[in-house]
């Protein structure tokens, strides 16, 4: 059985970020959402992007996670914004009805990766974290 693993990339520009998840968000992995998440909102960031493209799976505890960093954010001024769940999440943000909590109002168009890349530092990504060891970093 393989170790879940969880990794994290954030571009900051002022007080908005882009976080990119990469792996599975399940019992195993949420707290690196919750605390990348929370980072976040503590340095300052009011308007969070989430980009979910390369999540292989989330399930209810990850959605639980994002709806409380969603909340956390909107008592501080702010807003968090998931961009491409994957189809398990998705299914289940339809089925709990929080779409509006996360994914903006219905009839919002998706936010293409190109107009991500705008809103984030355009310099490399850094790790923030990470649920199992890493494999060799790249040279960025």
């Amino acid at each position: 059985m393989s170790i879940p693993q969880l990794t994290l990339y954030r571009h900051d520009r002022h007080s908005r970020a882009l976080i990119t998840l990469a792996g599975e968000i399940d019992l195993a992995t949420e707290h690196l959402v919750r605390d990348g998440l929370g980072r976040c909102l503590r340095d300052g960031i009011r308007t969070l992007d989430v980009d979910l493209t390369t999540v292989t799976f989330c399930d209810v505890t990850g959605l639980n996670a994002f709806l409380h960093a969603a909340r956390a954010f909107a008592v501080a001024g702010g807003s968090l914004r998931l961009h491409h769940p994957p189809q398990v999440l998705a299914r289940i943000i339809a089925l709990t009805g929080s779409g509006t909590l996360l994914l903006g109002l219905p009839g919002d168009l998706p936010v293409s990766r190109a107009a991500l890349r705008h809103v984030s530092d355009p310099g490399p990504p850094h790790r923030i974290a990470s649920a199992a060891p890493a494999l060799p970093e790249r040279v960025w």
